[in-house]
């Protein structure tokens, strides 16, 4: 059973760069495509990042394009999340996923999941 460990996180005042980061137990066609949501308080689970591990192709929601930049290490097996000039609508809590592909990590159905890993940012 593939499993995804996250780190990193925590408080961040505005402006400021906080970086994640999510381990995966295996790398495989099955998990080509890994990725970051967020879900605020009384809000949905949206997609922020995405990233493949054969080609490295990356995918981006607009809120975040330009401020923050996915990335991957092969020999670690792991996907960074770099957030700089975070601002408070940034804070949520943030998980990194796993599917076969990109479209189907963004659908949401089937993602493995991380556990999850707070972000706050004040202003």
């Amino acid at each position: 059973q593939v499993q995804l460990a996250e780190s990193g996180g925590g408080l961040a005042q505005a402006g400021d760069s906080l970086r994640l980061s999510c381990a995966t137990s295996e790398r495989s066609f099955r998990t080509d495509a890994m990725g970051w949501f967020r879900q605020a308080p009384g809000k949905e689970r949206d997609i922020v990042a995405a990233i493949t591990w054969s080609a490295g192709n990356t995918w981006y929601a607009t809120s975040v394009k330009g401020r923050f930049t996915i990335s991957r290490d092969n020999a670690k097996n792991t996907v960074h999340l770099q957030m700089n000039s975070l601002k408070p609508e940034d804070t949520a809590v943030y998980y990194c996923a796993a599917h076969a592909s990109i479209p189907r990590l963004a659908q949401g159905d089937l993602n493995i999941w991380g556990q999850g890993t707070q972000v706050t940012v004040s202003s």
